[in-house]
C-alpha cells in the first residue's frame, strides 16, 4: 500500500486560515495525476503551525476527498509523546490508512527514549506507523539498531521515511529490517539512489506541482527502464533543487502561487521568499516548461 510517488501535500491558507475548498482541489489534482498516496500535516503541510483543530480538519478533508482512492498517511508526530499518541489515535478514528511519525524535535532524547516514544505510539493504535527520520530538523538520528528493534517489537511499525541524507544508513536499515520493511526516500533528489538499494518510493515535495512526472519516473524504474528513469531524474534535478533554495515549504508554495494552484501564503515564522530566490525559482519553472510564456 505504501509505495511509489506519495505527495507531502501543502496546507493552503487564505487570510491565515486553512483554505478547505482549495485543499480538496489539490487532493483531486493529485489523484487525477496518478499519485500513489497523500501525506497531510507533514513538514510540507506546515504542521508545526497548525493548531489541533486545524490539524484534525486537514486530515479529515484529505480522507473524505480521497474516499479510499489512494492511501492517506497522516502526519501525527510531536515532540510530546502524549500529544503524538492523541493525534495518531484521532487520525485512526478518522479513517487514515497509516501515520507518519517524526522524530521528537528539540528534546534530543537518547536512543532508548526514541524507542520508548515510538513504541508508546505504536502500542496506542492498530494502524500502520511509518517512522520519519530527519536529523536536520530534529537534532536526532534514529540509529539503525533502534529502527530494527522497533520493527521487531511493534508489528504495526512497518517502515521509515528516510531523510537522513545517508544512503549507507538506508541500506543498513534495509539489511537489518528485511525486504518487507518499507523504506521511502524523504528527499526528492535521492529517490532513485534509494530505490537502487531497496527503497520503494518517495514522500515527495516536488510532486505538489508535477505528480505525474514523479510517478512516471518511479514507474519507469519499477518496469526496468532505468535509462528512462535516469533521464527523468536528470530533467527533474534543477526543479527539485529550486524547491529547497529556501526552507520547505516556502519555495513549493511560491511555485504553486506562480502556477495559479493555490495561494503562496505561509505562516510565521516562515515568510515570503527573497526576490532573488523568486527569480531563480521562476527560471527553474520556466526551464521545466511550467511557466510557458512568462518572463523569468
Amino acid at each position: 500500500m505504501f509505495k511509489g510517488a506519495i505527495v507531502a501535500i501543502v496546507t493552503p491558507f487564505k487570510n491565515n486560515t486553512v483554505d478547505e475548498e482549495k485543499l480538496r482541489e489539490l487532493v483531486e489534482f493529485q489523484i487525477k495525476n496518478g499519485i500513489s498516496g497523500i501525506v497531510p500535516c507533514g513538514t510540507t503541510g506546515e504542521s508545526p503551525t497548525l493548531d489541533n483543530d486545524e490539524h484534525v480538519r486537514v486530515i479529515e478533508i484529505c480522507v473524505e476527498t480521497a474516499n479510499k482512492r489512494v492511501p492517506i498517511i497522516a502526519g501525527t508526530g510531536s515532540n510530546s509523546t502524549a500529544e503524538a499518541i492523541a493525534l495518531t489515535q484521532h487520525a485512526a478514528e478518522i479513517g487514515v490508512d497509516g501515520a507518519l511519525v517524526v522524530t521528537p524535535y528539540y528534546n534530543k532524547p537518547t536512543q532508548k527514549g526514541l524507542y520508548r516514544h515510538f513504541k508508546a505510539i505504536a502500542d496506542s493504535c492498530d494502524i500502520p506507523i511509518i517512522l520519519y527520520n530527519i536529523e536536520g530538523r530534529t537534532a536526532r538520528n534514529i540509529e539503525t539498531p533502534t529502527v530494527a528493534k522497533l520493527a521487531r517489537d511493534c508489528a504495526n511499525i512497518i517502515g521509515v521515511k528516510e531523510a537522513s541524507g545517508s544512503l549507507e544508513q538506508a541500506k543498513a536499515v534495509h539489511e537489518a529490517c528485511g525486504k518487507d520493511f518499507v523504506i521511502l526516500s524523504g528527499d526528492d533528489a535521492l529517490t532513485l539512489p534509494m530505490m537502487e538499494i531497496g527503497g520503494v518510493g518517495v514522500i515527495s515535495v516536488v510532486a505538489n506541482i508535477v505528480p505525474s512526472d514523479v510517478t512516471g519516473m518511479i514507474n519507469a524504474f519499477n518496469q526496468g527502464d532505468k535509462e528512462k528513469a535516469k533521464e527523468m531524474e536528470t530533467k527533474f534535478s534543477p526543479l527539485v533543487k529550486s524547491m529547497f533554495i529556501e526552507t520547505n515549504p516556502t519555495p513549493v508554495k511560491t511555485a504553486m502561487g506562480l502556477l495559479g494552484m493555490c495561494s503562496d501564503e505561509v505562516r510565521l515564522p516562515l515568510c515570503e521568499m527573497d526576490e532573488e530566490n523568486i527569480e531563480n525559482l521562476k527560471v527553474a519553472l520556466n526551464n521545466y516548461g511550467l511557466l510557458k510564456g512568462q518572463p523569468a
